[in-house]
């Protein structure tokens, strides 16, 4: 079968594999429909081995090269014995994250910390950019018949986005600072406003990405390099500042701004990536008594009330794709992404003949 693997950075193959083995009895195989790239692909392509294996992993024993894809929906094709969840030629989604359900945090049921945590498409011998993958029945989650396949490869992002805005305790009526304008800086803005934010306002540096949000709708947007920001938004707020930053750029100087716009007693949840250290002022987070949090994938059991707000209508994920392409042209998603091209937020890929 076809699969588009990871071997080293700048380095993917779409090779032929053998098909996954029959599941055993609590596995199911599934055939991706559709699948996002994600950030952390573009980190590997870029950068990469960093989080997919060089050495076996611990949990699954899996080591490069890697077949990607972690955000992706699929048709189940086979099921295990024990399996009651799903059925053959169901729809699903996948949730990637793969727990020993053994340690401390797994017995806390707080599996997406769990010590030797893997992911389906990053290291795990299976992925979502290939004709089959198998997977575990708690990985799969049965799509409504209102959410298309498109919009299930867009919920693993969108549980990303909600857990953040989950964390930052989003309130009917808040004002919300949003950083970056990204795939999940989009999805954390539909998030807030599905919670109930009152005012959402998103800092983007990129004028193409800029307008595209202006586009969605996502909110007022500003430009950090051409604004005080923390000013701007304590004149709109009567001097407060915002009531909850939710910083989804993964850069210093945009976490830095989320601190110095917030109220007194505000709260600011980290969602992006930092590949590098920032400088902060923790003086400045004792001064105004801030809640600081930190943000980590999201609950294995997360993706029902995602894909119930998506089937809503109230997260329309769908408007952040800007293409779909053949795995034989993934690749030149992948340049594009990294390219930072201002026509492209989020590319889904299909195994599949026709796209």
């Amino acid at each position: 079968m076809k699969a588009l693997r990871f071997h080293a950075a700048g380095d993917l193959r779409v090779e032929e594999v053998p098909e996954p083995p029959a599941p055993g009895p609590t596995g199911i195989v599934v055939a991706p429909r559709w699948c996002g790239i994600c950030g952390t692909d573009l980190h590997e392509y870029v950068a990469g081995p960093i989080v997919t294996p060089a050495e076996p992993h611990p949990l699954t024993g899996a080591r490069l090269p890697q077949i990607l894809g972690h955000e992706f929906s699929g048709e189940v094709v086979a099921v295990g014995e024990e399996v009651t969840r799903v059925r053959e030629g169901d729809r699903v989604a996948v949730m990637p994250l793969i727990f020993c359900g053994r340690c401390e945090y797994c017995r806390r049921g707080l599996q997406h910390l769990c010590t030797t945590m893997a992911c389906t498409g990053l290291s795990h011998t299976w992925g979502g950019l290939a004709e089959l993958a198998t997977v575990e029945e708690y990985q799969v989650f049965a799509i409504p018949d209102e959410v298309t396949d498109e919009q299930g490869a867009l919920i693993e992002p969108c549980a990303v986005a909600a857990y953040g805005v989950g964390r930052a305790n989003v309130r009917p009526g808040d004002t919300v600072l949003i950083a970056g304008a990204g795939p999940i800086g989009a999805l954390a803005a539909f998030c807030a406003a599905s919670a109930g934010a009152g005012t959402i306002y998103v800092t983007e540096p990129n004028a193409e990405r800029r307008a595209r949000a202006e586009r969605l709708g996502l909110g007022e947007t500003l430009d950090p390099t051409a604004t005080d920001v923390a000013a701007e938004l304590r004149e709109r707020t009567g001097g407060l500042g915002v009531d909850v930053a939710i910083e989804c750029a993964g850069f210093g100087p945009a976490f830095n701004t989320c601190v110095q716009a917030v109220r007194r007693q505000g709260t600011v949840v980290q969602v992006g990536l930092h590949v590098r250290t920032c400088e902060v002022d923790p003086m400045l987070w004792a001064l105004n008594d801030l809640t600081i949090l930190g943000s980590w994938c999201y609950g294995v059991n997360d993706f029902p009330r995602v894909a119930a707000l998506i089937a809503s209508g109230r997260l329309p994920v769908e408007r952040i794709v800007t293409g779909n392409l053949a795995v034989e042209d993934a690749e030149s998603g992948f340049r594009r992404l990294t390219a930072s091209s201002p026509e492209d937020m989020k590319i889904l890929i299909t195994t599949r003949e026709a796209v």
